[in-house]
């Protein structure tokens, strides 16, 4: 009864503001059960595709949104549940196998079931690789699978953003795909990841959405561990060209490190009986400069006493020794002799 009301209250307001369009209605069974798989762009997709259907659909919600506790929680689990949604644990092992057993009981009661095979909203508006949940639920409850294709939903709202904006949105249905050639092969990992390509193929024709063979779960983690090491080098917290380790407040936000002060360098103390080193001569000069002594003059004593003629001559003898010079030979003949000046001492 909430469902309908919420969607009576809803539909003018949404259609108003947004003008939502639809494309392939006809492609929806009438009655009967089938899943109508979806890409996910933004929480919107599960208010917009119930609210262009007449027939009631039933989505497979995450568990985080029962099991919030205060005001916003207990508002958040009075709604889904209200409108009809069905918990479900991501977590994987018997957690995920009891998920699929709440989405086959909904098909067995002929109803219409919503499920995103990608697992969780796009981080970044493309179509990522699907989970192969949708394809054993199919192949256990022998229904249909209808694609829906989401548009503008990730630009009204995307993760992360509390206010939607004002822009118009739509949804595309393409063909129901009939999975029953591979009924008795539900356990078969191998057609269970073929049948899961061929509806992540369809979803990829009809959006014309970059595809990205990578859960999105996994790109999730990859964004945000490279916004984190942004953040720790902007904040000089991380390793690497930061000038120091961060510390962390009582609520969680991280301050900035303080810088480190230059190490001063310390200087080599000195050794006990270390010899000074030896000073540098200046050029030009070889060795230890000696100043030499007084000179003794040898005319320092004349004043007082005065040397008689025959010391001074004595001295100067021993001074200057005579030079012997020998006499120049005269050039002589054989036979005739030569011609000489007179001798003028020899008279």
């Amino acid at each position: 009864m909430f469902y309908w009301m919420l969607k009576v209250i809803l539909s003018p307001f949404l259609r108003t503001f947004y003008r939502p369009w639809i494309e392939g209605l006809e492609n929806v069974p009438a009655e009967g059960p089938a899943i109508l798989a979806g890409n996910h762009l933004s929480f919107l997709d599960s208010i917009f595709l119930p609210l262009m259907l007449p027939r009631r659909v039933t989505f497979l919600a995450k568990i985080d949104y029962f099991t919030g506790s205060g005001l916003k929680g207990t508002a958040k689990r009075m709604f889904f549940s209200g409108v009809g949604q069905l918990p479900i644990d991501r977590s994987g092992g018997k957690a995920s196998d009891a998920a699929l057993r709440s989405g086959v009981r909904v098909l067995g009661q002929g109803k219409l079931l919503g499920i995103y095979p990608e697992g969780t909203r796009s981080p970044d508006g493309r179509l990522y690789r699907g989970k192969i949940g949708v394809a054993r639920m199919a192949l256990e409850a022998k229904v249909l699978v209808v694609p829906v294709a989401m548009f503008g939903t990730f630009e009204v709202q995307p993760q992360g953003r509390t206010i939607p904006r004002i822009r118009r949105v739509g949804m595309r249905i393409g063909r129901p795909l009939d999975f029953s050639r591979y009924e008795d092969m539900a356990d078969d990992r191998f057609v269970l990841r073929s049948i899961t390509d061929e509806i992540m193929y369809e979803l990829m024709q009809l959006s014309g959405q970059e595809y990205v063979d990578m859960y999105a779960q996994k790109a999730k983690d990859d964004l945000a561990a490279a916004r984190a090491v942004a953040t720790a080098e902007a904040t000089g917290t991380g390793t690497g060209t930061g000038t120091g380790t961060g510390t962390t407040s009582p609520d969680g936000a991280v301050k900035p490190a303080k810088p480190v002060k230059p190490v001063k360098p310390v200087k080599p103390a000195k050794l006990a009986g270390t010899p000074k080193p030896a000073k540098l001569l200046r050029p030009g000069r070889a060795g230890t400069f000696t100043k030499p002594g007084k000179l003794t003059s040898p005319l320092s004593g004349a004043a007082a006493a005065p040397a008689s003629a025959a010391a001074l001559a004595n001295t100067a003898a021993a001074e200057h020794p005579p030079t012997e010079i020998p006499p120049s030979p005269r050039p002589q003949g054989p036979d005739v002799a030569a011609d000489l000046p007179p001798d003028p001492l020899q008279r």
